[in-house]
């Protein structure tokens, strides 16, 4: 399990599990949450991402927007 913190706040953003996600999203504020989803949309949207890293990155999105139920 990785010990930076910076590493372990991306693998749970990008962990596909919508628990995970909210826990490191919540304590972030405004800014720094439009910060996060700018750059999740240009995973989705930009060249240079894998597949899996788009799939990740727009579940990451519609949970953060609220469009994602719980699980």
């Amino acid at each position: 399990m990785p010990t930076d913190p910076l590493e372990q706040f991306w693998n749970a953003v990008l962990s596909r599990h919508p628990q995970r996600i909210r826990r490191v999203v919540k304590p972030l504020d405004a800014p720094a949450r439009a910060a996060l989803l700018a750059h999740l949309q240009s995973m989705v949207n930009e060249e240079g991402w894998l597949p899996q890293q788009r799939e990740s990155a727009q579940t990451a999105i519609d949970v953060i927007q609220g469009s994602r139920p719980e699980s």
